[in-house]
Formats: C-alpha cells, sequence, structure tokens
C-alpha cells in the first residue's frame, strides 16, 4: 500500500486550517503533519516534518505567503508549495508562479477539485485554479520572461530544449522519462542543468518561460497558439 500523501497546511485563519486538514484526511487519505497560523513558525515546521507538499495562504498579517516561499527557498528547501487564496488577482498569480510555487488555487473552489489539484501537484505537475486561466494566457501574451542576464536558450542542448518543452506541459520527471524512453535520472540531470543554464531556481519558473518562449512550438506565435499552452497548465476535471 502507498505510503499516504504528507501535506503541511499554513493559514492564519484556524477554521480554514480545520477545515481543509479534515478534507485532506478525511476525504483523499492524505496526512497532515503540521499546521500553523504563524508564517515565521512555518519553516520550521516544514523543515522538521518535511512533508510532501506545503499548502499555503497568500494574504496572511504577519508574513504573505509568497515571503514565506521566498524563506523557505533561502534555506534550500524544495518542498513544493500549492498557494490557496481568496486573491484572484493576475499580479499575485504571476508573482506565485515566478517564485515556484507549483499552484494556484483559489479557495471557493469544489473540495473534490482542491483535492485533485493537490494530489496532482504532489506528482509534479503544475496547476491552476480553472477561474485563472483567462488570467494566465493573459501573461503569457504579455511578452515573454526574462532569464537571469546571460542566459538564453542558445544555452541548452536539443535534448535540454525538448526536455523542458515537456517540463512546460506539466509533465513530472518520471512522466517525461516514460514520454522520452530515458531514465528518470538522466531526466533529474538534464532538469538540473537547464535550471542552472537559464538561471531559475524552480521547474515552475522554467515552464512559464518555456510556455511564453514557444520552447517546443516551433517559434509559431499568434493570439491562438497563445492561448493554447495555457491551457496545459489548468487544472480542470
Amino acid at each position: 500500500m502507498a505510503e499516504p500523501l504528507r501535506v503541511a497546511l499554513v493559514d492564519d485563519h484556524g477554521l480554514c486550517r480545520r477545515g481543509l486538514g479534515e478534507l485532506l484526511e478525511l476525504r483523499a487519505g492524505m496526512k497532515v503533519v503540521a499546521t500553523t497560523g504563524n508564517p515565521e513558525e512555518a519553516i520550521e515546521l516544514i523543515q522538521a516534518h518535511a512533508p510532501d507538499l506545503a499548502v499555503i495562504d497568500l494574504r496572511m498579517p504577519q508574513l504573505d505567503g509568497l515571503r514565506l516561499l521566498r524563506g523557505l527557498r533561502d534555506t534550500g528547501s524544495r518542498v513544493p508549495v500549492v498557494i490557496l487564496t481568496m486573491s484572484d488577482s493576475r499580479e499575485d498569480l504571476a508573482a506565485a508562479l515566478r517564485m515556484g510555487a507549483r499552484g494556484y488555487l483559489l479557495k471557493d473552489m469544489d473540495p473534490q477539485d482542491v483535492i485533485d489539484a493537490i494530489t496532482r501537484a504532489a506528482r509534479g505537475e503544475l496547476v491552476v485554479a480553472p477561474a485563472m486561466a483567462a488570467k494566465l494566457a493573459g501573461l503569457l501574451e504579455d511578452g515573454p520572461q526574462r532569464a537571469a542576464p546571460g542566459s538564453s536558450l542558445d544555452q541548452l542542448t536539443v535534448r535540454e530544449r525538448e526536455i523542458l518543452a515537456q517540463v512546460a506541459r506539466g509533465l513530472s520527471n518520471k512522466a517525461i522519462a516514460r514520454e522520452l524512453g530515458i531514465s528518470h535520472d538522466t531526466v533529474k540531470l538534464h532538469v538540473r542543468h537547464i535550471l542552472s543554464k537559464l538561471g531559475f531556481s524552480s521547474r515552475v519558473e522554467a515552464a512559464v518561460f518555456a510556455i511564453e518562449n514557444r520552447v517546443g512550438e516551433g517559434g509559431r506565435a499568434g493570439r491562438d497558439d497563445a492561448d493554447a499552452p495555457a491551457a496545459r497548465l489548468v487544472h480542470s476535471r
């Protein structure tokens, strides 16, 4: 029997923490290993319990979710983070994805959709609330995200560009390995090289960059094409 997914919850509203915790444990069979309403305490708890995934609120009085995410990354933590918030702001969505959040979900989503999205995020997929799909497409139309200074797609090998295109589809390393007929360890190594060459700290940043720069699409541009890749990032039942 597979081990249950281990989750940490960070939200300053106690009722929300309790409700989400019961939802994940009773309906999805997950194990909530840490909960807190104190973002400053969250880093210690996440480091101590090493969950498979952390679900973090965006708007908290002491420390917002994005600063908490940055704090986790600064400590070397690579725990996947899903933002669960009431904010449907386009700017918040952009900031969360570009800081490496694995997903951006809204608190008014159907409970089963939240469960499904968290499960998919834990598998390595990028998940976004359906209501944010148009905003995500709009972000992609605004123009290419910039990689770190001195970095460009020209530095990537043909195989690395191929794997980057699969990352942009939201596939996990295991799924990419199956798709390309190579080993899981080989994919992990290539992904590390891709992030290093482009100057990104997470595969989510690389995925957004790849979509915006039409990696794997032969450089096609245009409004219709811009909308299509966005749909691959959006969670739907």
